[in-house]
């Protein structure tokens, strides 16, 4: 680059190897031309404000690992694994990752970067459908919302784990009856039905606890000491737990404290979010293989069960599994990359994250069974199924259970799991919160970050209250089955069919190739048109013909509850409906016809943030797509794949 070009350098559209993406253009404010091509600018004749960036490249690929690293690897992924199949979901699983997870990862990475727009105003590519983008963000705003009440438990526990002896490996007096101490060893003659007493008549807690046999006092503790958990919600959710008040409130500090300056302050803590996880990780696996009967458990994992594979819940259960641990068409990658430099390589990025997200899943697999295998030599039984419990279970019930049983310090490995999964929690809620943020200041620029932060911070804990009542559990599973996993399908497969088919998979290929100078290979080209669009649709309709009413621990909700949950979905899923009808009035075309027309084509502005770099774009875009327009639908659709 020339020196006198040196001093207009914009570092938004400047390659992780330090030169300017574009080498022969300009990059000055003060140039007239730019004012008259801006066509996003304020009114007065001042150019928004410049868009904050990653102080490195590397923090951008830290802060992915830390958000799609999360709780679904240690606590979902082994259990999904072993109710479908073992070993052999892992085939499903792979090529669900091919097919789906890395396809919609890169795509996001790419109109991210490529735009310098969030997860709504990316919509800009599409005015109609920028209800997907609202949809989204409303969808992972509740999603935060009980995400951090877990955290907040976590903290209790954590709290909790410097305490000796463990309060969960004693029985309380008035468990007695019921009770086994989860730090005996060998509890197989307590534990058995004939030695057993029945739950205290009248204990209404106890209800939903297995009858006629005593219950680990790391069960009794989860649901009684620390959820004070209800057997329905007929009659409301009660009150909130103080002491987990405490840790929601501090869960929600941290979270502010992170991102009230934005990518400047989350990307610094990426590096402990992301790599520290791997470190406690690595310990409690060491631990886990030298402990008696953790191979048991670690074969019982990866055993695999060949009968199911052609069975088509394992493959819806690969689908989702995929798709909610990266953290795919929930804005969450958008947002991020976003804040990445024109010319960032996010196709190596890509490349990593999916993959490391998958042998995370795997190496926590291995540690979680490893303990529970010992867990099950240790209350001497072969049947390591029995001693396992999926989801919140594991966390707060299975392992502590077996870590009460350790004979030696028992609190560092409790400790070192809490923190762990406490910081895992962490580092996904800072892309999530961030998400909306980054939405809200896209719409309003004049919102400070720490003013916003702090707003969405304070709201989110006053909605997470409801969370650690005693009904509160029933709460969460509502909101994530109708405002997470139903909304996010929905708007999932709208982002797939806009990006691939009404913007076109081929003019999205035209874009890497403007901004990364590589070509796209049949392979993302397929995917993006054909196969991912087509797996999802059809893994809807699989979600829809199996649909069964909600229940928590085979409880059945009360009809407001449900009532609650489908307005929840609703209000996510309408605002596809709203937004394009909005999109299409506001449209200056002069007929209805134009109007429509106008509302499905990117905006004017769309394009690379840099006035210069658009204006070089929309020449380059135009020519790459004019020639084969008018020569019919085949040849348009057959371009729209191949080129």
């Amino acid at each position: 680059m020339e020196p006198s070009h040196r001093n207009h350098q914009n570092p938004a559209f400047v390659g992780d190897d330090g030169r300017s993406t574009a080498s022969t253009v300009e990059i000055s404010a003060n140039n007239p031309a730019l004012r008259d091509n801006a066509d996003d600018q304020e009114a007065g004749g001042k150019l928004p404000e410049e868009r904050a960036t990653w102080g490195k490249g590397v923090e951008f690929l830290m802060s992915c690992i830390a958000m799609s690293v999360g709780l679904g690897n240690v606590w979902r992924f082994p259990f999904t694994a072993l109710d479908n199949g073992g070993g052999a979901f892992l085939i499903p699983y792979l090529i669900v990752l091919f097919l789906i997870g890395k396809p919609i990862y890169y795509l996001e990475m790419v109109i991210g970067q490529f735009s310098s727009r969030g997860s709504v105003k990316v919509f800009d590519l599409c005015p109609a459908m920028k209800g997907v983008g609202i949809g989204q963000v409303i969808s992972i705003s509740m999603v935060t919302t009980y995400y951090v009440a877990i955290m907040g438990i976590t903290l209790r526990y954590l709290y909790d784990s410097f305490r000796s002896p463990l309060p969960w490996s004693e029985c309380q007096p008035e468990w007695q009856s019921f009770c086994v101490a989860s730090s005996l060893g060998n509890t197989s003659q307590l534990a058995s039905p004939s030695t057993g007493s029945t739950p205290i008549s009248g204990d209404p807690e106890m209800a939903r606890l297995p009858q006629q046999q005593p219950v680990a006092s790391a069960e009794l503790y989860f649901l009684k000491e620390v959820l004070h958990e209800t057997p329905n919600i007929e009659d409301g959710i009660g009150l909130p737990n103080w002491e987990l008040v405490v840790g929601l409130f501090v869960a929600w500090a941290c979270v502010f404290f992170i991102i009230r300056r934005g990518v400047k302050s989350s990307g610094k803590a990426s590096y402990f979010l992301a790599l520290f996880p791997y470190v406690i990780m690595g310990v409690l696996l060491v631990r886990a293989v030298t402990l008696p009967g953790s191979l048991d458990g670690i074969y019982y994992f990866i055993k695999p069960q060949w009968g199911k594979i052609l069975d088509p819940k394992v493959w819806y259960a690969a689908v989702t599994q995929c798709f909610y641990s990266l953290s795919v068409c929930f804005g969450n990658i958008i947002m991020y990359s976003s804040f990445n430099k024109f010319g960032h390589n996010v196709h190596r990025d890509a490349a990593i994250v999916t993959g490391l997200d998958t042998m995370t899943s795997l190496l926590a697999g291995f540690t979680i069974f490893g303990i529970l295998g010992h867990l099950a030599h240790e209350i001497g039984t072969d049947d390591i199924g029995s001693v396992v419990k999926g989801g919140a279970g594991l966390a707060f019930i299975s392992y502590p259970d077996a870590i009460a049983k350790f004979k030696q310090l028992p609190q560092i490995f409790s400790v070192l799991f809490f923190l762990m999964l406490f910081v895992l929690g962490i580092g996904s809620n800072i892309a999530m919160t961030s998400c909306s943020v980054t939405a809200i200041r896209d719409r309003f620029p004049n919102f400070k970050q720490w003013q916003c932060s702090l707003l969405i911070a304070v709201v989110s804990f006053l909605i997470g209250l409801m969370y650690i009542t005693p009904g509160g559990q029933y709460m969460l599973t509502l909101v994530d089955f109708f405002g997470a996993s139903m909304i996010a399908l929905v708007l999932g497969i709208a982002e797939l069919y806009t990006i691939g088919w009404i913007y076109g998979t081929d003019r999205l290929c035209k874009d890497i190739e403007f901004m990364l100078n590589r070509k796209v290979g049949l392979y993302w080209r397929l995917c993006w048109s054909i196969f991912t669009p087509l797996i999802m649709t059809v893994i809807l309709i699989y979600f829809y013909a199996t649909y069964e009413p909600l229940t928590y621990n085979n409880i059945i909700y009360p009809n407001w509850a449900y009532s609650i949950g489908w307005m929840i979905t609703a209000f996510g899923i309408l605002q596809l409906p709203i937004w394009m009808i909005v999109a299409i009035i506001r449209d200056p075309g002069k007929t209805v016809g134009a109007k429509i027309r106008g509302a499905f084509t990117p905006k004017k502005n769309w394009g690379p943030m840099d006035p210069l770099l658009r204006e070089q774009y929309n020449k380059e875009i135009e020519n790459e797509l004019t020639p084969k327009r008018g020569q019919g639908i085949w040849a348009a659709i057959k371009q729209n794949i191949f080129g």
